[in-house]
């Protein structure tokens, strides 16, 4: 089965399909992140977020919105794929864009706002207490998750390879000035 197909980019069908899901009786959880270079901490955290309801929607950050708030060297792994990447996860639902993102890194909400999600899912460390007062407008409720995996972060990842590279690109400058 090719779950790309549950890649929602337009937030006006992605709100029809919510529609439905409630007529059915569905609990709509959301979570939103930049997914970049996925790992296990992501992994649990997307379990443990479709765990507070039947359906989880995921926004995964564009790449345009990701430099504005983390750096112009993220994201490692482009939209689409990292988009995809989530499509192949059994817990995840739908997977759509999150590029309302002002000059200054500010998520404008525009997906909470169209799907109204009975649970917002976030970490403690994602937004400040106005974000959050202000994502508690459009969601009936908002869970914070700690921290999933205590050893693994992305941007962890990224430093500790990026210093031993360096450290051995300079050992064998060193090696090659000296021998």
């Amino acid at each position: 089965m090719n779950k790309k197909k549950c890649i929602i980019l337009d937030y006006g069908e992605l709100k029809s399909i919510v529609d439905a899901h409630r007529v059915l009786g569905h609990k709509i959880v959301c979570t939103v992140g930049s997914w970049d270079m996925l790992h296990i901490g992501h992994l649990r955290y997307l379990i443990k977020a479709k765990q507070q309801g039947d359906v989880l929607i995921v926004g995964a950050d564009s790449d345009r919105g990701i430099k504005l708030y983390k750096s112009e060297l993220r994201p490692i792994i482009p939209q689409d794929e990292r988009m995809e990447m989530l499509s192949y996860q059994d817990c995840v639902d739908h997977i759509t864009l999150i590029d309302d993102i002002d000059d200054k890194g500010k998520w404008q909400y525009e997906l909470v706002k169209v799907i109204n999600p009975d649970v917002f899912v976030t970490t403690d460390y994602s937004y400040g207490d106005e974000q959050i007062d202000e994502i508690k407008k459009y969601a009936k409720e908002v869970l914070i998750l700690p921290r999933q995996a205590e050893k693994t972060s992305s941007t962890e990842i990224i430093e500790r390879t990026v210093k031993k590279h360096l450290e051995m690109l300079l050992a064998n400058m060193t090696k090659k000035k000296n021998g």
